[in-house]
């Protein structure tokens, strides 16, 4: 691995940091090298705050550090436009950065090339695509909201050896232990809104809370098509929640959205399309099974989050609802990750 390969790796876990936080801007991480090595480091502020690139800068100031000279890697290209902050790349300029590692265009219309065509200008070398795989990847829903309209969509179920997410008799607590639960937190800080369906408040009562130091609550969607949720349920207790249903109506404590109706259920895609337009780009779908083959029948899961405890139940719901697929049909994805979560496994997958 090269110099550009490793700065650019440092700029990653940067802008991991800044995952579930920065909705509608993206999870940008920046480090600004001189001579060999890091001086500082950024990443995505909450909105309104600083950029990646304005962080790390403002970080070399505070430290008495100069940057004349020096190389930026960010995963993103800089920005060029007044929007809630002033452009990064007057910022750049300002401060005499000579060499700008760029892992991806920015897809926004207003920047999209702009930013990098600005700092070249200037007499600033740019190089663009290092990592740039990896970059994307880090932030989808901001690039598919830019391009398609959609967010990024992660389903995420605690399941037995035979997929079971509860028992022939409802005992669904725990599937579980708390090693993976605490995992399954994390995701829930990292993303933007959480998504589950309306038996399963009734079921669970869920607060759909992040019950992990520092974290903090994605916005809360159910999908209600005929608005039973109880007016006292935990989740619309904490913050306002989204309510898709086909039916008009008020429900305290929730915005209720109305959306097209698909086989007698909300449209799927028209929720994601709505979320999308509120910029909450990283959506997590947390039950229950119906809601896991909506989704995944619409073609609109990106990457499904098993955790698998290895137990076998032989009954009970499965975590995907329905008639079974077709072999040569059926929704493929491919293992990246499996690792052990206390006596759980996690196992991650991505859409084929």
């Amino acid at each position: 691995m090269n110099h550009d390969q490793r700065f650019m790796g440092l700029a990653l876990d940067l802008a991991r940091r800044a995952m579930g936080r920065t909705a509608p801007n993206p999870p940008v991480g920046a480090v600004i090298v001189q001579d060999g090595a890091v001086v500082a480091e950024g990443w995505t502020q909450p909105p309104g705050d600083a950029h990646a690139e304005l962080y790390a800068l403002a970080q070399a100031e505070r430290a008495g550090v100069g940057v004349r000279g020096a190389t930026m890697f960010v995963t993103l290209e800089p920005c060029c436009h007044h929007g809630r902050t002033p452009p990064c790349t007057d910022a750049i300029l300002r401060a005499g950065l000579a060499r700008v590692v760029v892992g991806t265009v920015d897809p926004f219309p207003l920047v999209s090339g702009k930013g990098i065509r600005q700092l070249r200008e200037a007499g600033v070398e740019v190089e663009v695509g290092v990592r740039e795989a990896a970059c994307r990847r880090g932030m989808l829903g901001f690039i598919r909201a830019h391009t398609t309209g959609l967010p990024e969509v992660t389903l995420k179920a605690a399941i037995t050896l035979d997929g079971r997410i509860a028992s022939a008799y409802g005992e669904a607590r725990w599937i579980t232990g708390p090693a993976a639960r605490e995992a399954s937190h994390r995701l829930r800080d990292q993303h933007d809104a959480i998504v589950v369906g309306v038996g399963t408040v009734l079921a669970d009562d869920p607060a759909l809370t992040t019950r992990i130091p520092g974290g903090r609550d994605a916005v809360p969607v159910i999908l209600d098509s005929h608005l039973r949720t109880p007016p006292g349920a935990l989740v619309l207790q904490r913050r306002t929640a989204l309510v898709y249903a086909l039916d008009e109506g008020e429900l305290p404590g929730a915005e209720v959205v109305r959306v097209p109706s698909r086989g007698g259920r909300v449209d799927v895609h028209a929720v994601l399309r709505d979320l999308a337009a509120r910029g909450l780009h990283r959506v997590l779908v947390d039950g229950g099974a119906h809601v896991h083959r909506s989704f995944l029948d619409a073609g609109h899961v990106d990457r499904i989050e098993l955790f698998v405890n290895a137990r076998v139940l032989a009954g009970g719901p499965g975590f995907v609802a329905g008639e079974g697929y077709r072999l040569a049909t059926a929704p493929a994805f491919a293992i990246d990750v499996v690792e052990r979560v206390g006596d759980d496994l996690r196992v991650g997958l991505e859409r084929g």
